[in-house]
């Protein structure tokens, strides 16, 4: 009897507990999550790519930066921890807009900073975010979206599917 009235009591005062809103992205600018638009893939490929405008909602509090780490999931080499490179910016509040930035450039606009730079190699080589640049071969890009204090920790992440090129 005395486990059933703790456990009710642990169940009562959870519902009392408010729900943790988790931090949301929609992708903004023509990129659906299903394909990469046309011309946002690198110059050897013919395009003159940018990261995929974003709006982001539920920011956790504290947090000072968002890192996006682009990848392709079809690509060992770069299919992970910012294969495509690390793009960061500078938030205040619950919510922001990740603005486009430029392929291929170590220096952004708007206060967004490279944070680590693709690790492609030989002609793909980039300085800072590197566009889809798999040749149209239907490879499925994303990005994982890190909300960080200003010690560095990460107080929350999401991944979002970019599109296929």
């Amino acid at each position: 009897m005395k486990y059933i009235l703790l456990m009710l009591g642990v169940l009562i005062s959870l519902a009392g507990t408010p729900a943790l809103a988790e931090m949301s992205v929609k992708l903004e600018g023509g990129w659906d999550g299903k394909k990469v638009p046309e011309g946002q893939q690198c110059s050897l490929q013919g395009g003159n790519g940018s990261t995929p405008p974003m709006r982001l909602s539920n920011i956790p509090k504290g947090a000072k930066w968002i890192y996006v780490e682009y990848n392709d999931r079809d690509y060992q080499p770069l299919s992970s921890r910012g294969g495509h490179g690390i793009i960061g910016y500078p938030v205040k509040g619950p919510s922001a807009h990740l603005y486009p930035v430029q392929g291929m450039k170590p220096k952004l606009k708007g206060g967004a900073e490279v944070i680590k730079k693709a690790r492609s190699t030989g002609k793909y080589s980039s300085q800072g975010y590197l566009p889809p640049c798999s040749g149209g071969r239907n490879s499925r890009y994303f990005a994982v979206i890190k909300a960080i204090d200003l010690n560095g920790k990460v107080l929350e992440k999401i991944k979002v599917n970019i599109g296929r090129y």
